[in-house]
């Protein structure tokens, strides 16, 4: 491999990375606060996707094509999937199964999985979506004689950070993101000294359905999605997820990273590899560590 193959390997993973996190870090935020393996995730994923390709392709039917605008139109759809989705996720679904057995909790999520799955093939069909327009926009950078999109090495990793960053400073430093913690910790006590759980609930499960939603309307403009693209996500963030440990913020982030950029390498060096390179390191890691590279031991509740 010559250093510019190298270069295009790490541009490569650090941009794909970058939507792993995402989605993972919505998945492990909603498992970490309210213990609930959401299989639906990857549905919001491809629905974030579907409905920002739709939106530029209406802005840029209607004049509204200046490269902010299509931009802001991929946040916005993000936005709006994340929080109506979410909210009839966590409310109208999940919240009368919330003491349920946590493998109820997993089947009626696969069920929403299903439903949503069809009603995107209903709206969109089956023909693959993009957004190509955005990535030609903003234009190329040159780094060591090597071209970039800027997109690619600029945009998605670093949206990918401010959302580790703002995640990071809601659980530390607001009210919210306290009693956040707190409910995490445990539940029990979080209610007795009054925080509201089931508005914590809702706000936690709408905030990790948009970054779901958010990866895929990222995604739309440097990949075409099509049907079964949601299964593919979920099973990847499950990966992520597995491998950092239940729970773990910063770990998701760690292994994300290390995930992207081995499956980068290995289209460049192992083709044949490509798909099987997140689920063989996942595997050396669970069996090394069974509960996952960064998760800690806790003490025995009494």
């Amino acid at each position: 491999m010559n250093m510019d193959m190298l270069l295009l390997g790490l541009a490569d993973g650090i941009s794909y990375a970058g939507l792993l996190f995402l989605v993972s870090l919505g998945l492990t935020l909603i498992f970490g606060v309210l213990g609930v393996l959401n299989i639906a995730h990857g549905s919001l994923y491809a629905l974030g996707g579907y409905s920002a390709a739709s939106m530029t392709a209406f802005a840029m039917r209607h004049g509204l094509d200046a490269t902010p605008l299509l931009f802001m139109s991929l946040l916005i759809a993000a936005l709006l999937v994340g929080v109506l989705m979410g909210l009839l996720l966590e409310v109208v679904l999940l919240r009368y199964f919330q003491k349920k057995d946590p493998v109820i909790q997993l089947l009626v999520t696969f069920a929403a999985f299903v439903m949503f799955e069809d009603v995107q093939k209903l709206v969109w069909g089956t023909s693959p979506y993009s957004a190509g327009e955005i990535v030609s926009r903003l234009g190329t950078v040159e780094l060591f004689d090597v071209t970039y999109t800027v997109y690619q090495i600029l945009v998605i990793p670093g949206i990918a950070l401010a959302s580790y960053v703002g995640l990071l400073f809601f659980l530390q430093k607001t009210l919210w993101g306290k009693q956040t913690v707190a409910l995490t910790h445990h539940r029990e006590m979080a209610t007795a000294l009054g925080v509201n759980v089931k508005h914590i609930a809702s706000l936690v499960f709408v905030f990790g359905a948009v970054l779901g939603a958010l990866g895929g309307a990222l995604a739309v403009p440097v990949s075409a999605l099509s049907p079964g693209v949601g299964a593919e996500m979920i099973v990847l963030s499950f990966t992520v997820v597995a491998t950092a440990g239940l729970g773990q913020i910063t770990g998701a982030l760690l292994t994300s990273l290390m995930i992207g950029l081995a499956r980068s390498m290995a289209v460049y060096l192992l083709p044949e590899l490509d798909v099987a390179t997140p689920y063989i390191i996942m595997l050396v890691v669970l069996l090394i560590r069974p509960n996952g590279l960064f998760t800690v031991a806790q003490a025995r509740r009494i």
